[in-house]
């Protein structure tokens, strides 16, 4: 693999540093009572209001309609997903150094299949937290379950609910996006 490669195989690996500076998921609510809007996001290790009340705030609104309080302690992905991202550096610079294409295509293939994981993993956190409700809630819907959506909008009673990508998820994307162009590129070399 010419030098070039390997350095932009580099970039792509070093770039994932970047998770664990900003946020890789953000939810933002809109609501009558709270104007300005509250939200979290979603960090390599933890969820965090977007303004310091905001995580106290959406678990207030949580308890009248049931829904668990959120506890990032309590969620054990948040606990594994640096050293996740930390193996993806690691084992993407050790790729760039001995230039395997074939180790490149492993990369990102596993890359991909926990990228996959981890949105199908947030979609049942969601789902949970949206369905198993507490039956003695000081308000109850018949038929309303609560959950967020995955990617988009979504009207809940009176809270209109977003939940998008933030810059982290960016990140990953750009750097298998780099590593995926590398393994490209390099296949001319044979």
């Amino acid at each position: 693999m010419k030098t070039s490669h390997k350095r932009w195989m580099s970039v792509a690996a070093l770039l994932l540093i970047g998770v664990y500076f900003v946020p890789i998921w953000s939810i933002s609510m809109e609501a009558p009572q709270y104007p300005e809007g509250i939200g979290m996001n979603v960090t390599v290790d933890n969820i965090e209001g977007k303004s310091p009340q905001d995580l106290k705030n959406i678990n207030g609104l949580n308890h009248y309609i049931g829904m668990k309080p959120i506890e990032p302690a309590s969620i054990p992905e948040l606990s594994i997903m640096p050293y996740i991202f930390g193996f993806f550096i690691i084992s993407g610079l050790i790729i760039a150094a001995t230039g395997s294409r074939k180790l490149i295509l492993f990369w990102l293939a596993l890359f991909v299949l926990l990228a996959i994981a981890g949105l199908v993993d947030f979609y049942l956190w969601g789902y949970d937290y949206g369905h198993n409700l507490n039956p003695d809630a000081p308000i109850k819907v018949p038929g309303m379950t609560y959950q967020p959506p995955l990617i988009g909008s979504k009207q809940l009673l009176n809270i209109n609910a977003t939940s998008l990508p933030h810059i982290g998820f960016y990140f990953a994307l750009v750097s298998m996006g780099i590593a995926g162009w590398v393994w490209w590129k390099s296949k001319e070399e044979k």
